[in-house]
C-alpha cells in the first residue's frame, strides 16, 4: 500500500464529518463541479456545495455508509447508521431528503486516478449535522 493509499484508508476509519466547518471550502466549489477531487477534505467540499438542509432543522444529523467505485459513482445504496431526528415528521423527512438529493447532485465525483484508487470500495460514512443556531 501507498503513502497516499495508506494515509486515505485511515482518514477513512475516521468517520467524515460534513458540517459547518466545511462550509468555507464547500462555498469555494460549485455543486457538482467537475474540477478534480484529490482528497477527503475535497471529496466532503464536494458533497457539501450540493447540500441544502431545509429551514427548521438546527440540530438534526444523519450518518450514511456507502461506497464508490474509482470512477466516483455510488456502489449500491446509502444506509443510514446513525441519525438524531426531531419531533416533526415532515422535517425529518425533508432533511433525510436533502441528503439524498446532495448524494445525487454531487455524484459521480471527478477523482483524480490516485484517489479514485485510494477510495474505490472503501467504506464511507459521512455525518451531515446542520449546527444549531447561535442564539445573540
Amino acid at each position: 500500500m501507498g503513502t497516499q493509499s495508506a494515509m486515505v484508508a485511515l482518514a477513512l476509519a475516521i468517520a467524515v464529518t460534513i458540517t459547518g466547518a466545511d462550509e468555507a471550502a464547500a462555498r469555494e466549489r460549485a455543486c457538482g463541479s467537475r474540477d478534480p477531487v484529490n482528497s477527503i477534505a475535497e471529496m466532503s467540499a464536494a458533497i457539501y456545495a450540493c447540500w441544502r438542509p431545509p429551514h427548521g432543522t438546527a440540530g438534526l444529523s444523519l450518518t450514511l455508509r456507502f461506497s464508490l467505485r474509482r470512477d466516483g459513482t455510488l456502489i449500491g445504496k446509502p444506509r443510514a447508521t446513525f441519525s438524531v431526528l426531531g419531533s416533526n415528521d415532515a422535517l425529518n423527512r425533508a432533511f433525510v431528503a436533502s441528503v439524498l438529493e446532495a448524494l445525487d447532485k454531487a455524484l459521480p465525483l471527478p477523482f483524480t486516478e490516485s484517489m479514485g484508487e485510494a477510495i474505490a470500495g472503501r467504506i464511507l460514512s459521512p455525518r451531515f449535522t446542520v449546527a444549531l443556531e447561535r442564539k445573540s
